[in-house]
């Protein structure tokens, strides 16, 4: 059975205010929800974690402040959301290529191509940057060890590929740290106007650690 294939997972709706629509009561709470940690993420991105208020978000969503707090209880904490947010689809990703059959090389390859569709999507910029931002103690170890589970599952597709065959004996610390800089720095560079797309670019990762710099 093939290694799978990137799904086109389902981005959240644009942020356009679900509090100007009629929703169902108990769909309504977890919408609005999302729309708030779309919106800051988005505003993150665009603006930068400490230069964007809760003000501009409540502006931005047509509703006021203190609405927001019924559904995030600080700003602090909308970061943390979209952090997770971001790291979930990175999770998703891991658990689909964990189930797959087939050689942990490819399934390796498959993660990557994932991983890169994350890392530049809505959420990416909170991925990369939310340790960066000052945080509470408690929040910033949250954030390292979800980081450390991706960390410890990537190796240990590496560490599969080396059992099975799939991938040469290396050192697969330093594999997965080459590899996720390498991706993580995408999320820096990285346009939407740019001529390749995510998963070309992923690709053209695939076939240098495939293959590395050696010649004919």
């Amino acid at each position: 059975m093939p290694a799978p294939a990137v799904k086109n997972r389902r981005e959240p709706a644009p942020p356009q205010s679900p509090w100007q629509a009629r929703r169902r009561l108990r769909d309504g709470h977890a919408l609005k929800r999302d729309a708030v940690i779309l919106a800051a993420a988005r505003a993150f991105r665009e603006r930068g974690y400490h230069k964007t208020s809760l003000d501009d978000l409540a502006a931005g969503l047509g509703v006021t402040k203190p609405t927001l707090y019924l559904y995030v209880p600080s700003k602090e904490a909308i970061l943390f959301e979209c952090f997770r947010a971001g790291l979930r689809q990175i999770q998703e990703t891991l658990d689909d290529c964990e189930r797959a059959d087939g050689p942990a090389r490819e399934r390796l390859f498959a993660f990557i191509r994932g991983y890169a569709a994350a890392i530049v999507g809505d959420f990416g910029w909170c991925m990369l940057r939310a340790e960066d931002q000052h945080l509470g103690v408690q929040m910033s170890r949250r954030i390292k060890l979800l980081k450390a589970g991706i960390d410890k599952r990537m190796r240990a597709l590496i560490e599969a590929g080396v059992e099975d065959g799939s991938i040469r004996e290396c050192d697969t610390r330093m594999t997965a740290f080459a590899l996720a800089g390498a991706l993580n720095w995408m999320g820096h560079w990285y346009r939407e106007d740019a001529t390749l797309k995510p998963l070309e670019i992923a690709d053209r990762f695939i076939d240098f650690f495939n293959r590395g710099l050696k010649g004919h």
